[in-house]
């Protein structure tokens, strides 16, 4: 399939919709189109990442549950972050050949815009079930669908803001480069943590 601009409304609602299935199914990537798929991997992490944040602030479980429950942030927020990149070299792609030295460049991807997105999907569903308790005081409910609201006007914010990015690097009007996290402290070779423990006679 060659690749295509994405629609902004269709990342949102795919992301809506996976937020409420992989609460009740196994997560899992069906989408046939290469750029939701790529969507779908790192909405995956988010999902994860999210969960996983929520083990590690359990004080119940022990350290060995805590351990593994911040090693998994790790991988997957690595994993999230190669994600963002693909994204961005799926849309570099499309509109990098109209990109010329004097196209202004925007300071955020749109890879970064849908990993945004990604995360305000997750803040919707459980703000949505903290509004919906039945056992909160009426207090608690009308502070959460206050924030619910907030967040659901920063999504269509974001959705038009990544629709506006979008429209503009097809015009060549605005672009953007692909930014490589080099993300350090899971690299052996950039983590003094790591690298050290194979030298211990090494300083910091």
């Amino acid at each position: 399939m060659a690749n295509e601009s994405p629609n902004p409304d269709t990342i949102t609602a795919l992301q809506k919709k996976l937020t409420a299935d992989w609460h009740t199914s196994p997560c899992e990537v069906t989408s046939e189109n290469n750029f939701l798929i790529l969507v779908e991997e790192n909405h995956k992490r988010n999902f994860t990442l999210w969960h996983h944040e929520d083990d590690a602030r359990r004080e119940d479980k022990g350290f060995e549950f805590v351990y593994h429950a911040k090693r998994a942030i790790d991988q997957n927020n690595q994993q999230r972050n190669d994600f963002i990149e693909k994204m961005d070299k799926y849309l570099f792609a499309i509109f990098g050949e109209g990109f010329t030295d004097k196209t202004p460049m925007n300071s955020e991807t749109a890879g970064s815009v849908v990993d945004r997105l990604s995360i305000m999907a997750l803040k919707e569903f459980h703000m949505q079930e903290e509004v919906d308790r039945t056992d909160a005081s009426p207090e608690h409910i009308e502070k959460c669908t206050f924030k619910l609201g907030i967040i659901k006007q920063q999504i269509t914010d974001l959705g038009n803001a990544l629709r506006q990015l979008l429209n503009d690097c097809e015009n060549g009007e605005r672009g953007f480069r692909v930014y490589f996290q080099f993300k350090m402290y899971n690299d052996p070779e950039l983590n003094p943590a790591l690298y050290n423990k194979k030298n211990p006679t090494a300083q910091d």
